[in-house]
């Protein structure tokens, strides 16, 4: 069923009908996919046949029907734009995917490889609200699965806001110290040095952000055992399960990012003592201490279209926290934490950090999902794999037409475009809504991990 057309919409709409020029917008507007925050574009493209000069294409923004080129957005915010946010979510299913089960130039031999789906949670920084087993918190309440008072501190002028906010800032850099550590207690394990384990053994990772209720970033990451070229290379016989679990814990529990030092006080940060780590079995099935490759894929990729805008802050930049933060619904915990990290950003030595222009973000300036180079194929390759696509269902569709499209390699494309802007008009969003492709189940996720505040 099409959503109903505003009043707006519809009086756009008829002029469009009325000069003949509907369809072509439409068809415009339904190339986006159902994007809701296109980048608009004004300026001119010209194709030339390299060899004999001859002008193959000539656009120009005022001849296109919306008046300029409109591009897909491409945001992976479901809170920014859906339709771009689930393609982006099913690449990551299937970038997850192959490296669990194979596909995508990858072999389904991977899938013996050791394997695990590991959760690294944030250290305390003050007693907060929660359900621990579903019971009483220590407020003396039982507090329901959606109350908004989860994960807030029992005491907030009692609570460590500086710490928190430097802990999502030093996030990414721990991880990084923590894969160091992880190789030298594998290396240790196997009664070998770092040189000869680089010879035999390559550990692959892809990892997912995620936000706690509290608003401290922790990450979940499917890590895998190789051997030295990668996917396609069987791991020694010694790399087990077992030892890269017993590593993983060890690495997890050394690891530490140095901080700044602030009043007298040097910060230091480490994991938290919640680490769940969990065997990954190939086929999809009901275990309880194991997971199905696919259901670790649903669950990254599902929080790869989220960020920061679950603990209850903002999906957009701040540029004013007084003013930005007037009405947007931001919780009184998200907002600590926001003018934490304006108060600490203006401080000498935390330059680097760029804490005021991450703060909506909590402080974390990471990407939300990363992979090793070896783990799997690349987002980007998925996304050329799609445009290559696209582009031969177009020669097709323009050679059936009588209009065959010359071979790319001899025509020189000279353009130039500049923004002019982002989004929809009212008829605009309503032909990209009517057009929406229908969601699906591919790669939705029935299983969550721990539930952790």
């Amino acid at each position: 069923m099409h959503p109903t057309a505003p009043a707006g919409a519809i009086r756009q709409l008829t002029s469009l009908a009325r000069h003949g020029d509907l369809s072509a917008y439409a068809r415009q507007i339904q190339r986006l996919g159902g994007c809701e925050r296109p980048v608009r574009m004004e300026g001119h493209r010209l194709d030339v046949h390299a060899a004999t000069g001859e002008i193959v294409r000539d656009v120009v923004d005022r001849d296109l029907p919306a008046g300029q080129l409109l591009i897909r957005c491409n945001n992976r915010r479901a809170t920014r734009c859906a339709t771009c946010a689930e393609v982006y979510r099913k690449d990551t299913f299937h970038l997850v995917t192959a490296g669990l089960s194979g596909g995508k130039g990858i072999g389904p031999s991977v899938a013996q490889h050791p394997r695990v789906f590991a959760t690294f949670t944030a250290p305390s920084f003050g007693p907060v609200h929660n359900r621990p087993g579903g019971g009483r918190c220590r407020c003396g309440r039982h507090h329901p699965d959606d109350d908004p008072a989860l994960g807030t501190p029992l005491d907030p002028d009692r609570y460590d806001y500086r710490a928190a906010v430097l802990w999502n800032a030093h996030a990414g850099a721990l991880w990084g110290r923590f894969t160091t550590y992880l190789r030298q207690h594998l290396a240790s394990r196997a009664g070998i040095n770092r040189t000869e384990l680089r010879d035999c053994l390559k550990v692959s990772y892809a990892k997912v952000a995620e936000y706690q209720r509290r608003g401290a970033v922790h990450f979940h990451a499917v890590i895998r055992l190789d051997g030295p070229d990668g996917a396609e290379d069987t791991p020694p016989a010694w790399a087990t399960t077992e030892l890269l679990t017993d590593a993983i814990r060890s690495a997890a529990r050394l690891a530490e990012a140095p901080g700044p030092v602030l009043d007298g006080h040097a910060y230091a940060f480490r994991f938290g003592e919640q680490l769940d780590i969990r065997p990954i079995r190939s086929a999809d099935f009901a275990g309880t201490s194991e997971l199905s490759s696919r259901a670790v894929a649903a669950y990254i990729a599902k929080y790869a279209t989220k960020g920061a805008e679950t603990a209850g802050t903002l999906d957009r930049p701040i540029r004013n926290p007084i003013t930005d933060l007037i009405g947007s619904g931001v919780t009184d915990h998200a907002r600590r934490m926001i003018l934490t990290c304006w108060h600490l950003g203006a401080l000498p030595g935390l330059e680097d950090l760029r804490l005021r222009k991450w703060a909506h973000m909590l402080g974390f300036r990471g990407h939300f999902s990363t992979k090793s180079r070896a783990y799997s194929v690349t987002l980007g390759a998925l996304r050329q794999e799609r445009a290559d696509h696209n582009e031969a269902l177009t020669r097709e569709r323009a050679t059936e037409a009588g209009h065959p499209l010359p071979d790319p390699d001899t025509v020189l494309v000279l353009s130039h475009w500049r923004f002019a802007g982002a989004g929809l008009t009212a008829a605009e969003t309503w032909l990209a809504a009517s057009r929406r492709p229908a969601p699906d189940t591919e790669g939705d996720s029935a299983w969550t991990a721990a539930e952790t505040n």
